[in-house]
C-alpha cells in the first residue's frame, strides 16, 4: 500500500500552500479551547438533532438506536484549481451516466457495441424492465447525484484523484454538509474573515430549483414534495431538514392517493395535486402494485402516473443500474462511447470476480485488497484485506468462491490524510470526499465541496457513518 498523501503537510513537513494562512491560525489556538468548541458543537447537534440511525444496533444501556455522526473541527482545505478541474471531471461523468441510463431503458446501444456486456445489464437486480421506453424529462434520471472520491498518494508526494464510487439512487448525506458549514461558521467566525471560502448553503435553493424544471410538460408552477419512509429511517433527519430548507411538504405514502391519472396528496383543504417527487424510498417499496406487494411505505399505482408522465420522481426509477459496483468498471468507457472525451477523473481499478481471471487473482491476493459486494452499501458487506484476520479471509474467500459475480475487489488505496481533532490532540485521519451534483438536462450544478467524511479510527480506512466515522467542513477557497 502506497504512502497516504497528506492534505496539510508536504512531505517534508511543510504546510501546503492552500493551508498555509489556516496553519498559522491554528497554531495560536490553545487546546482547551478546541476541546470546549468540540464540546459545544456536540451539545447544539444534539439539541438540533442532527443524528442517524444504525440499524440494528443498540446503546450501552439497550435501548435507542440514534448515533451523532462525529463532527471534526479541522476542515479539508481544497485550492481553487483542484476544484475546477474536479468539476469538470464531475459534470463529465455525471452527463456520461445519464446517458447510459436512458441508452440502456431506450435502444440500448452501448450493449449492441459491446462495451458494456447485456447480461450485466439485463441480469441486474438494479434493471427496471418496467422502464423500457419510458421518457423522462430531459432524458435525466439521476437529478442528484453523490460522487465519492478519494486521493491517494504517490512515492514522490503527490496525490492523484480517483472516484471510488457512483452514489445515483438516493444519495444522502447533504444535510451534514451543509450543518457543517453552519457550525463552523458559528464556532470560528473569524476564520472566514480571514479566508475566501466559496459557499455552499444555497444548495437547497438550488436543488428545488433543479427539481421545478424536471416537472412533467406543460406545469408551469409545479408541486415538489420530499417521499420519505418514516422517522426510523436512518436518514429521516435529513429529509425532514431538507423539506424545510426548500419550503416543501415533507410526505409519506399513506399521505399520498393516484386518482384519475394524477398523483394527490392529502391536505387539510383537500387533495393537492403533486408533480415532481424527491423520493427518498427505494425502488422496491415505491408502488406495491408494480413492486413488493407488501410495501406500505409507498403509493399504490404510482409506476403507472409516471409511465404517463403526469409525475416526475427524482431520482428516477431504475437510476441503481448506473450505480451498482459490477457496472462501475465500464464508466470510462462509457465516457468515451456517448462523449468522445478521456475522462477527467479516473477509476480505482477494478478487478471483477466473474471473470475467471480476477477471480483467481482475487483469491490470491484478498489479504491485499478491498473486495465489496456490488450491490452493498455503507461499509456493509465487504473486506479491506490489510485489516483483515486470516480466519475472516478465509471465511470471506468461501462467500467469494460461492457466488464471484456477486462481488468486486480494488488495491487497498490509502487514502488521502488530514489533520483530525481526536481524544489525543491533533493526528491525521483517512478521509473521502462526497461532491452532490445536480443535473436537470439544461445544466449541471454542484456547490464547492461537498461532504468529507473521516475514518476516525487511527488507521481504518473505513469512513462510513455506520462504521464509526465522522464528517468535517470541505472549504474550497476562492482565490
Amino acid at each position: 500500500m502506497k504512502s497516504a498523501f497528506d492534505e496539510m503537510h508536504t512531505l517534508d513537513k511543510g504546510v501546503r500552500q492552500h493551508y498555509g494562512t489556516y496553519g498559522d491560525w491554528l497554531k495560536g489556538q490553545p487546546g482547551e479551547t478546541m476541546r470546549a468548541r468540540r464540546h459545544e458543537a456536540e451539545m447544539i447537534f444534539r439539541r438540533v438533532g442532527i443524528t442517524f440511525a444504525v440499524y440494528g444496533a443498540k446503546d450501552e444501556d439497550g435501548s435507542g438506536t440514534e448515533r451523532l455522526i462525529p463532527f471534526d473541527l479541522i476542515p479539508r482545505v481544497i485550492p481553487k484549481q483542484e476544484w475546477t478541474s474536479m468539476h469538470a471531471g464531475l459534470r463529465q461523468r455525471v452527463t456520461a451516466l445519464n446517458r447510459f441510463i436512458e441508452d440502456v431503458y431506450h435502444g440500448q446501444e452501448i450493449l449492441k457495441a459491446g462495451i458494456v456486456p447485456a447480461e450485466q445489464v439485463l441480469n441486474n437486480a438494479q434493471f427496471r424492465k418496467e422502464m423500457m421506453g419510458v421518457n423522462v424529462p430531459g432524458g435525466v434520471y439521476s437529478h442528484i447525484s453523490g460522487i465519492d472520491i478519494v486521493r491517494a498518494g504517490n512515492p514522490d508526494g503527490s496525490g492523484a484523484y480517483y472516484v471510488l464510487e457512483d452514489n445515483l439512487r438516493v444519495p444522502s448525506g447533504v444535510s451534514y454538509m451543509l450543518e457543517n458549514r453552519k457550525m463552523m461558521m458559528r464556532l470560528f467566525p473569524d476564520l472566514f474573515s480571514i479566508h475566501r471560502v466559496a459557499p455552499v448553503e444555497h444548495y437547497p435553493d438550488l436543488l428545488l430549483e433543479t427539481l421545478r424544471a424536471v416537472a412533467p410538460a406543460g406545469v408551469s408552477e409545479p408541486t415538489v414534495v420530499v417521499l420519505t419512509p418514516g422517522m426510523y429511517n436512518s436518514a429521516y433527519f435529513e429529509h425532514a431538514f431538507l423539506a424545510q430548507q426548500m419550503g416543501v411538504e415533507l410526505v409519506e405514502g399513506q399521505d399520498l392517493v393516484v386518482k384519475e391519472g394524477f398523483v394527490y396528496m392529502r391536505t387539510t383543504q383537500g387533495p393537492k395535486r403533486v408533480d415532481v417527487i424527491y423520493r427518498r424510498v427505494d425502488d422496491d417499496f415505491l408502488d406495491p402494485l408494480a413492486f413488493r406487494p407488501d410495501s406500505t411505505l409507498g403509493c399504490a399505482g404510482l409506476l403507472d402516473v409516471y409511465r404517463a408522465g403526469n409525475i416526475t420522481l427524482s431520482n428516477a426509477i431504475g437510476t441503481g443500474i448506473a450505480d451498482d459496483k459490477s457496472i462501475y468498471p465500464y464508466v470510462p468507457k462509457m465516457i468515451e462511447f456517448y462523449l468522445g472525451e478521456k475522462p477527467i477523473l479516473n477509476n480505482v481499478p477494478t478487478y471483477l470476480c466473474r471473470e475467471a481471471k480476477d477471480l483467481q487473482f482475487v483469491l490470491d491476493h484478498m489479504h491485499e485488497l478491498v473486495v465489496k459486494e456490488v450491490h452493498g452499501a455503507g461499509g456493509y458487506g465487504m473486506l479491506v484485506g490489510p485489516a483483515a484476520t486470516k480466519a475472516e479471509i478465509v471465511e470471506f474467500s468461501a462467500v467469494v468462491r460461492a457466488n464471484p459475480a456477486n462481488y468486486i475487489a480494488q488495491p487497498t488505496l490509502s487514502l488521502s490524510t488530514c489533520p483530525t481533532y481526536v481524544e489525543s490532540g491533533i493526528a491525521p485521519r483517512h478521509i473521502d470526499l462526497r461532491p452532490y451534483v445536480l443535473s436537470s438536462g439544461k445544466d449541471v450544478h454542484t456547490v464547492p465541496g461537498g461532504l468529507t467524511r473521516v475514518a476516525l479510527k487511527e488507521g481504518s480506512l473505513v469512513v462510513n457513518s455506520s462504521q464509526g466515522g465522522g464528517t468535517k467542513d470541505t472549504w474550497v477557497l476562492e482565490d
